[in-house]
């Protein structure tokens, strides 16, 4: 039986010259095929939650992905193993053009040019940006450089998707179109959003974070629309 795609166990995160913790003591199991929602109003810590889990910022307690226990050592290794989206697109795209950006990955794992550049555009596409391929990045979008960053963390196929916020910036349709890519994709998927209705539409479980804490578990948004005071979507 392949290991779990991530396992968390009493996982704590120290700012430094912060006293009390952003994370503390969280423990949770993400399975294979998984959709999991992570939620909490601004400052509850999801954002410090996914760096993390790949070792972006210090931790206790354990963390194993893809049966990898992660260290200073092995972060390297662990992190082939995690298409990562950041919530700021602009930190994540590197290269000139969109589709240098998206083949990026492909070529450093050895796939030759002609068929990463083939295979990034299939990627792009999916997402409806399959125009923007040989578009500047400078001169695109704000939602266009979030779907290019997306597009860069799923077109390796990792096992394992961590994804902060990636409805921000998105219109309607935009954020249709991305459920059904994400519905589609055989990975793992932990998911960082404010964006209740897309965890309704997506997510298979939530993960409610108040103060760094686990406060709850469900399998739709309905408790934490009441315990917010939202309307129902």
């Amino acid at each position: 039986m392949n290991p779990a795609p991530l396992l968390c166990r009493a996982v704590s995160v120290h700012h430094d010259g912060e006293t009390n913790p952003v994370i503390e003591g969280l423990s949770f199991t993400v399975e294979p095929g998984e959709r999991v929602a992570v939620v909490g109003l601004n400052g509850a810590g999801k954002t410090s939650l996914l760096l993390a889990l790949v070792g972006l910022v210090p931790h206790s307690g354990e963390i194993v992905v893809c049966g990898l226990r992660l260290s200073r050592r092995t972060a390297p290794e662990l992190r082939r193993n995690v298409g990562f989206l950041f919530n700021v697109p602009e930190d994540q795209v590197l290269f000139p053009t969109v589709e240098e950006d998206v083949a990026f990955g492909l070529v450093r794992g050895g796939l030759g040019l002609g068929e990463a550049r083939q295979r990034a555009h299939g990627c792009l596409h999916a997402l409806g940006i399959g125009h923007l391929a040989g578009q500047l990045i400078h001169r695109i979008s704000h939602g266009q450089k979030l779907r290019v960053a997306l597009a860069s963390a799923i077109v390796t196929d990792p096992p394992l998707l961590l994804l902060d916020e990636p409805t921000a910036g998105l219109d309607p349709r935009g954020r249709r179109d991305l459920s059904v890519v994400l519905e589609r994709r055989t990975a793992a998927q932990l998911i960082a959003t404010h964006d209740l209705d897309f965890v309704d539409r997506l997510c298979t479980r939530v993960l409610l974070l108040e103060g760094g804490a686990l406060a709850g578990e469900t399998v739709d948004t309905a408790a934490i629309r009441a315990r917010w005071g939202c309307d129902q979507g």
